[in-house]
């Protein structure tokens, strides 16, 4: 790890003197290259699909694995995207002239070298590497062994299109196993990584935060919730609850516990239940929901601290919006939180009172989405509130350095 970790940090040396247009045009080659490889990503591809067969891994967790011709076409865009994103390194956050003439300012910088930890998503590899080249940093990728042939196949065209441009290719660097071993060699390189980002589940987080030397930024499991208001309009939250549980239910910006105001209950839930059960959802719930439709199944305090990232949700009544905010505070994980109400009063209340990374009110869960907000690209969505909170776009794998800049001036 000791050698990698060299070669990282001579890279990243390179990678500083990088101008934006080197760094555009090694972006839009490595879209150019996805594209032109997408068979044969698709063919390491189907080997991960055929070994996930075997093991009997299906539905949301099979999907987050596969890659197809508009997934690979979609991370071919996102990197064009990213190109077309203002250059973070090197701009003026703030300056200011002190009484004594010294001018400061603050400047944005790179991070330096990320390791960045994953599991089932190869689609992650072109996104990591997209943002974290053009903010200036090299980055360590190492996805799950379940996507091993698709990651490398990926990688090596990413690597490639770099080298093209006249960037070293170690910007963007893998580790040579993925054994675990090799992930705890990697959390333990302080002296060569700056920062580690796991983004996966909750056993993932939990392990590199309890054994890494390296500072982390946690992208932690998403329990998202939706809270219709006694004020909503229930046809607008039957179609947002519906996207938010069922559009893409293997993901973090997914619905998974659904809280209702006591006094339209009754007149929501049949007709919401009615369209999760022909999509495949399964329902638990609170007694109150059990009365209203006897089918769904009781709901343990297990199931609404649960990221399901499946077609299943779990639901509770509750007497106000001061009830579902304590219930966000108890069992939510500070990723995101979407209020559907008409009334105004209400929305401040629930947006003021909530701490998560992102607070939506009428809408779907699942716009909590760098792409979908503007930022581009993101590489995952932090819950920690140190050194960034929500969708991690370009900008946030950055850091400030103060420059002061004097004509002679000396302290007395």
């Amino acid at each position: 790890m000791d050698r990698l970790g060299r070669r990282a940090r001579h890279a990243a040396r390179a990678l500083i003197n990088a101008s934006t247009d080197q760094k555009n045009r090694a972006l839009l080659a490595m879209a150019d290259a996805l594209e032109s490889m997408s068979s044969t990503i698709q063919a390491a591809n189907d080997l991960d699909l055929a070994r996930a067969d075997e093991k009997g891994i299906t539905g949301a967790l099979r999907d987050r694995l596969e890659l197809t011709p508009a997934r690979i076409q979609s991370m071919a865009q996102g990197l064009r995207e990213v190109a077309d994103l203002n250059d973070p390194v090197g701009h003026t956050v703030d300056e200011w002239v002190r009484p004594n003439g010294l001018k400061i300012s603050q400047v944005r910088i790179p991070l330096g070298v990320i390791g960045m930890i994953y599991e089932a998503r190869p689609n992650v590899t072109s996104d990591a590497a997209g943002l974290c080249l053009k903010s200036g940093n090299v980055v360590f990728l190492r996805g799950g062994s379940e996507a091993k042939n698709s990651n490398q196949a990926v990688l090596d065209c990413l690597r490639s299109a770099v080298e093209q441009v006249g960037l070293p290719s170690d910007v963007l660097m893998s580790l040579p196993s993925t054994d675990r071993s090799w992930i705890m060699a990697m959390m333990k390189a302080d002296a060569h990584i700056d920062v580690i980002i796991p983004r996966g589940g909750e056993a993932l987080i939990d392990f590199v935060t309890e054994h890494s030397k390296v500072p982390v930024i946690k992208h932690y499991k998403g329990v998202c919730h939706v809270f219709v208001d006694e004020h909503a309009d229930l046809t607008k939250a039957d179609d947002i609850c519906f996207n938010a549980k069922v559009h893409r239910p293997g993901v973090c910006n997914a619905m998974e516990t659904l809280l209702i105001h006591e006094s339209i209950a009754r007149r929501f839930i049949p007709g919401l239940f009615t369209r999760f059960r022909s999509a495949g959802v399964h329902i638990c719930g609170c007694e109150k929901t059990s009365e209203i439709d006897p089918e769904i199944s009781p709901a343990s305090l297990d199931d609404y601290h649960a990221e399901y990232l499946d077609l299943k949700i779990a639901v509770k009544v509750v007497a106000d919006v001061h009830e579902a905010i304590g219930h966000i505070d108890e069992f939510g994980s500070d990723h995101t939180e979407s209020i559907v109400s008409e009334n105004k009063e209400t929305i401040e209340t629930f947006i003021h009172r909530i701490q998560s990374s992102v607070v939506i009110a009428n809408a779907s869960t699942r716009f909590s989405d760098g792409g979908q907000m503007g930022l581009g690209a993101e590489i995952g969505i932090s819950t920690s509130k140190l050194h960034a909170y929500g969708p991690m776009g370009v900008t946030d794998l950055t850091t400030r350095k103060y420059v002061i800049r004097g004509a002679g001036q000396i302290r007395s």
